[in-house]
C-alpha cells in the first residue's frame, strides 16, 4: 500500500505513518527496552503533531535547527552537486521553504508556545551545532544512552 502512494507520488495518509511510527515505537520497547525516541520529519502538519500527541505519545521536546533560508539554499545546491537528488535544484528548494514556512512552522511555534522546542543556531560548524544539541537535550533531562 505505501509503495503505491509513493509511486503515485502521493503523501501517505496521516493515520497510517502514525500507526507504523506506533508500531515500531512499541517494538523497540519490547524488544530492546528502549523508551526515547528522536523521530526525524515528524511531525510535518499541525493534526500529525495533534494526532500523534493523543493516539501515541505526547512529544517531550521539538529539536529545531533554526537556519536563514539563504543559508540553507546555499548549503542544499551545495548538496546536490553530488547527492544525485532532484529536488536540490533552485525550483524545488524555493517550494520546500515555502510549504515549510506555512504548514511546518506552526508546529514549531506551537512547541516553542508550550516550552517544548530546542532551537539550535544551525548556521554554526558541526561542532558547535552538536554542543547545542546535547546541551539542548541535557536541559529537557534527555541523555543520550551509552
Amino acid at each position: 500500500m505505501i509503495k503505491t502512494y509513493i509511486k503515485e507520488g502521493q503523501i501517505v495518509p496521516m493515520e497510517v505513518t502514525i500507526q507504523l511510527l506506533e508500531n515500531a515505537m512499541k517494538d523497540t520497547i519490547d524488544s530492546k527496552g528502549v523508551r526515547k525516541f528522536l523521530i526525524d520529519g515528524f511531525p510535518r502538519k499541525m493534526d500529525q503533531a495533534l494526532a500523534f500527541e493523543e493516539k501515541v505519545v505526547p512529544s517531550k521536546f521539538t529539536l529545531f535547527f533554526d537556519c536563514p533560508e539563504e543559508t540553507m539554499r546555499e548549503r542544499l545546491l551545495n548538496r546536490g552537486k553530488t547527492s544525485g537528488r532532484a529536488d536540490d535544484n533552485e525550483e524545488s528548494i524555493k517550494k520546500r521553504f515555502r510549504t515549510f514556512v506555512e504548514t511546518s512552522m506552526p508546529v514549531v511555534d506551537m512547541f516553542e508556545k508550550e516550552g517544548r522546542c530546542v532551537k539550535v543556531d544551525a548556521r554554526k560548524g558541526p561542532e558547535e551545532v552538536y554542543e547545542q544539541v546535547r546541551s539542548g537535550f541535557e536541559g529537557k533531562g534527555v541523555m543520550p544512552e551509552k
